[in-house]
């Protein structure tokens, strides 16, 4: 009876805390979209601000070189009195005299707009780092949340395995949200970043159309077609990343080709695709699961194993699929590796495996390379 008070009051307190955390949470995200559409503004304000600047020095030099002439006309005429009338020295006076003043005027005005810059500069950079520090903790709340929101059911059996199980949820829970922190900063740094710019100069042609700047409008629109053009590819370099269509489309074969393709353009390093048997119809799960766990595969070895070239074996037998991933970097004391629990990208190899009630064994030492198994049981 106490246990369960202990424990309905746990799951009570826990409840509060995930209500909290997630307020929290919510009020940081409006924070950081508060932020940002400052930040967008700024950066409309700054744009049109920078082409002022430039158009101010443009007449600023224009001024000092007509002032210099003025004044060199001024000395002329003052030398050579006896030739020139007192009507032409006032005259040659007063224009030095409204060129100067008007020469300090757009000084100012310079000076002024390049503060205004700085401070918008300022603002802005500001700005950025208040949304990267919410980014941030958006990201440790999920964390938090991910873990809170456990299930509790079975606390007497989780005790067994408590530090284990605590250790490999957290990183589970890590490396969910580490990816979907990955997904974000790819959108927001690529197609959202693009969108933005869509956005903001797509006001510039509004107000170059409303002044009958027809040519610039044109070529501004060109430009924004291409823009819009690599968002698009952005997505669908994204979407590939996190599900790509055409294992359903194509199949396991050619998808992972396209894959590895992609990869030896990235990295340079080289990649031999061999294919034993006839590839069959496979569950979308499992093509998913194979997939994955040679992309795991190959991200260890462009992080860790310094390898110039990989050997990717895919055999399908009568009853069950082996996978070979082969590369002849650096290596490393796999008893060693084991000892200190191994490398969170192994585990989750291992589970991914152990998931599709497969096997996954290692094979490295220092200098020799690493070699990774898997026999996954399937049914045609």
């Amino acid at each position: 009876m106490n246990q369960a008070i202990s424990i309905s009051m746990l799951d009570g307190v826990i409840k509060r805390t995930i209500e909290t955390v997630e307020a929290s949470k919510a009020q940081i995200f409006e924070i950081s979209e508060h932020a940002r559409q400052q930040g967008n503004a700024l950066k409309l304000e700054l744009h049109e601000l920078r082409q002022e600047i430039s158009k101010v020095i443009q007449k600023v030099d224009a001024l000092e070189l007509a002032y210099r002439k003025s004044r060199n006309r001024l000395v002329l005429v003052s030398r050579n009195f006896h030739t020139y009338t007192e009507e032409d020295i006032r005259i040659a006076y007063e224009e030095a005299s409204r060129i100067q003043v008007e020469l300090s005027i757009f000084r100012e005005r310079e000076n002024n707009l390049k503060r205004r810059r700085n401070d918008l500069e300022r603002q802005l950079r500001n700005l950025e780092e208040t949304i990267e520090r919410a980014e941030k903790l958006v990201t440790q709340m999920g964390v938090v949340l991910g873990y809170l929101t456990g299930d509790l059911s079975k606390v007497d059996e989780a005790l067994e395995t408590a530090k284990q199980h605590q250790m490999m949820g957290l990183k589970i829970i890590q490396a969910q949200e580490e990816e979907r922190k990955r997904v974000a900063r790819e959108i927001h740094d690529g197609p959202a970043q693009s969108m933005a710019n869509v956005v903001l100069r797509s006001e510039i042609v509004e107000k170059m159309l409303k002044n009958d700047r027809i040519l610039e409008a044109q070529m501004e629109l060109y430009e924004l077609k291409e823009m819009v053009r690599m968002s698009l590819a952005d997505v669908r370099r994204i979407i590939f990343d996190l599900r790509p269509m055409a294992l359903d489309d194509l199949g396991l074969v050619p998808t992972l080709q396209k894959y590895i393709q992609t990869y030896e353009e990235r990295t340079h390093v080289s990649v031999d695709l061999v294919v034993f048997g006839v590839e069959q119809p496979l569950k979308s799960s499992v093509k998913a699961a194979i997939f994955r766990l040679v992309q795991e595969c190959l991200n260890n070895v462009e992080k860790h194993a310094g390898a110039s070239t990989v050997q990717v074996k895919l055999e399908f037998l009568e009853d069950s699929l082996v996978l070979v991933v082969k590369d002849d970097g650096v290596g490393f004391d796999v008893d060693k590796r084991t000892a200190k629990g191994g490398s969170f990208g192994l585990l989750g190899m291992k589970e991914r495996a152990q998931l599709l009630e497969g096997t996954m064994e290692l094979q490295s030492s220092p200098g020799e390379g690493t070699k990774v198994m898997f026999q996954i049981p399937v049914k045609f």
